[in-house]
């Protein structure tokens, strides 16, 4: 990608909630942070002519017809399941930057605590996944059935080789639950939680519990791209997309057989995004890391190479993680404290850092930052934003 030529010009995001639910339709709770993302740019509807929604959840036409994107000429899914997001600012950046559009959106967000939970989509419909085939011959039958169940095994692998604790996956559970007491949309705000209570909570697949797991919520978030020169033009303050890249395991389609079990996607696009941006991992002021389970911060946070493999445990001991510390990660709470909206929130987490209005979580000075996203099977992508 043409490294400094995009950017972020305009964030959304709705309130995040579980009990009573967001009381809209998918589409809609989308179209109220699209709307957000757009006027916060300072633009129309009518502005739009490109559209990314999240993969089998939108259509970019119903997001069209509804925002009055008279001019739409680019749409694109990139169905890499929560690496999406970030990985179509990839895209996005590419469109703007070769003309195929002038402001893309990239909305996602779910009714994910009222409406059908991933218990019960991962299980009714495995096409849903790169691996369906696999999953419903022979994870499903044997037990393995959703997320923790599989990603669960390669935390207990990443236990035996190189001897990370329960405690230290404790620290970046609590880490995120401290960031949620500053942040008064996060769904965990005036609930804060001790190592105690994180190791008294019930296992759910070993070595997972309750509070390893990213919480399911109803909420929304979007982001508008368009080229620097154009941002020049608008009011807000453009956050630039330094490089950006997005990569698959090896297989894709399951995780048991591969013959290096933590090599994912982000192994192979974090050393061409941090190319692309001509900057290093010590570079970042911050990171926002795709936090579906404790571990899997802890393995990009590795496999980014913000440290060795193996060396993830320590790393993220004595506050390291925290605001405050070396590299604060997900200074919103992420997934595990403020929302679960597929990733989208850590982009616009990573904007308001670095536009300086991330208030009383703000990170002084902070020129620098990283995102990465996580899905399927370990799908990976990374954005190094900057301002």
């Amino acid at each position: 990608m043409v490294k400094d030529q995009a950017c972020i010009i305009g964030i959304g995001q709705t309130d995040y909630c579980r009990k009573p639910g967001s009381g809209m339709t998918q589409l809609g709770i989308q179209l109220k942070a699209a709307a957000a993302a757009i006027a916060d740019a300072g633009l129309k509807g009518k502005d739009i002519d490109g559209i990314m929604p999240f993969p089998n959840l939108g259509h970019a036409e119903s997001f069209a017809a509804n925002l009055g994107c008279e001019n739409l000429r680019y749409a694109s899914i990139i169905h890499m399941g929560g690496a999406a997001p970030v990985a179509s600012l990839q895209a996005a950046a590419a469109a703007v930057t070769t003309g195929m559009a002038n402001h893309v959106l990239i909305p996602a967000g779910w009714n994910g605590y009222s409406g059908a939970r991933v218990k019960q989509t991962v299980s009714l419909d495995t096409a849903s996944l790169p691996g369906g085939e696999i999953a419903r011959d022979f994870y499903l039958p044997f037990g393995l059935t959703v997320p923790p169940h599989w990603y669960s095994l390669i935390a207990r692998r990443h236990m035996h080789e190189f001897g990370t604790t329960a405690e230290q996956l404790g620290c970046i559970a609590l880490a995120m639950r401290k960031h949620a007491q500053l942040n008064e949309n996060a769904v965990m705000c005036g609930k804060p939680m001790t190592l105690e209570d994180y190791l008294a909570s019930p296992m759910l697949a070993d070595p997972y519990r309750i509070f390893d797991c990213c919480i399911e919520t109803d909420g929304a978030a979007a982001v508008v791209v368009t080229t620097v020169e154009r941002a020049r033009d608008l009011d807000k303050k453009p956050v630039i997309i330094m490089g950006a890249a997005a990569g698959q395991p090896y297989p894709a389609d399951e995780i048991t057989n591969r013959a290096d079990i933590f090599k994912t996607g982000l192994t192979i696009a974090a050393p061409e995004a941090f190319g692309a941006a001509g900057v290093t991992p010590a570079d970042a002021d911050f990171a926002m890391i795709y936090d579906c389970f404790t571990f899997e911060v802890l393995q990009q946070i590795e496999e980014a190479g913000f440290c060795k493999r193996g060396e993830g445990g320590a790393f993220v001991e004595g506050g390291r993680i925290e605001l405050g510390g070396e590299l604060p990660i997900n200074t919103h709470g992420g997934l595990l404290s403020e929302a679960h909206v597929l990733g989208m929130n850590h982009i616009v987490e990573a904007t308001l850092q670095l536009r300086g209005d991330a208030g009383e979580r703000q990170i002084a000075g902070a020129e620098i930052g990283v995102v990465t996203g996580w899905g399927d099977f370990g799908d990976g992508s990374i954005a190094i934003l900057g301002n």
